[in-house]
């Protein structure tokens, strides 16, 4: 198992696009909780039956920042699906012990953005 903050978190993104689920397990605390705008601090077996099945889909991570501080690993990154969707999200790993004990999502945007640049989509038209 790798020894530092942002080598777990590596191996984390790396079992979704290998779809190596004993890997992501031994990655993640029992104590786990997981939160996104759709997820407020769902449990470990919760996150496993929502979450894991992603890893279907999931071709790869393009890191566009990957920074530690005080335990935190703070993640960008660009996703890319099988079916070529792009899509930019960042994340905040807690680790402790050399295991994820929280994630935090915060969703980004499709890649291309809907919106061309220096406009914006208006969500009151949709």
């Amino acid at each position: 198992m790798p020894a530092d903050s942002i080598a777990i978190a590596r191996a984390s993104y790396e079992a979704y696009v290998s779809k190596d689920r004993a890997a992501i397990e031994a990655l993640i605390a029992p104590g786990f909780h997981f939160t996104s705008p759709l997820d407020n601090r769902i449990d470990r077996a919760t996150y496993f039956e929502r979450c894991w099945p992603n890893s279907r889909t999931l071709e790869g991570f393009e890191f566009i920042h990957l920074l530690e501080a005080n335990g935190r690993v703070f993640a960008t990154y660009v996703g890319r699906n099988r079916d070529d969707h792009r899509f930019q999200n960042t994340e905040i790993l807690t680790i402790g012990d050399g295991q994820i004990t929280d994630v935090e999502v915060y969703f980004g945007w499709s890649i291309p953005h809907q919106a061309a640049e220096g406009r914006f989509v208006d969500a009151a038209a949709n």
